[in-house]
């Protein structure tokens, strides 16, 4: 195959979620490491007595950053899993699931419901700033990263990149 040719790139039956699944890993990564530094800045932030600034808040920007990294990346594991389960419908003929094929769907999916969960929690954050975070936001991000990057390592298993 060429690597050149455009339409056997975007036909081949695998191709779609072998692309299409960097984008919600790198937002969700960047995601929970934009809000730990929002995190980061408030605590630094407020420490300093007495200094008043007419500039937005770094933490704030921080913090926006993250929610939107976060959301976009809710909203694109939406075709990774549908590619993922399409690529399954055709590259095995919708064979039994087993091994690592079966323990790489398990997770992307869990990892789709982790990312949403992390999205409703930040989401529900800024509808009511008045509302402390719930004491569950911190294990939640790094849970979901954990999972988040065991699927991608199991998945480059099937893929034939990690050997």
């Amino acid at each position: 195959m060429n690597p050149f040719d455009i339409k056997s790139a975007l036909l081949a039956r695998h191709a779609q979620h072998v692309v299409l699944i960097h984008f919600p890993i790198a937002l969700f990564l960047a995601g929970a490491a934009l809000d730990f530094a929002a995190q980061w800045a408030a605590r630094r932030s407020s420490q300093r007595v007495g200094q008043r600034s007419t500039q937005p808040s770094t933490a704030g920007a921080l913090a926006a950053a993250a929610y939107y990294n976060l959301l976009l990346a809710a909203w694109s594991s939406v075709p990774v899993v549908i590619t993922g389960l399409l690529a399954w419908r055709w590259q095995l003929e919708g064979a039994a699931l087993k091994g690592n094929l079966r323990l790489h769907l398990v997770l992307g999916i869990a990892s789709s419901l982790l990312i949403w969960l992390t999205l409703w929690v930040h989401a529900r954050a800024r509808r009511h700033p008045d509302l402390p975070w719930p004491a569950y936001r911190w294990p939640l991000e790094l849970l979901a990263a954990i999972v988040v990057g065991l699927t991608g390592h199991i998945g480059g298993f099937l893929s034939g990149v990690n050997g």
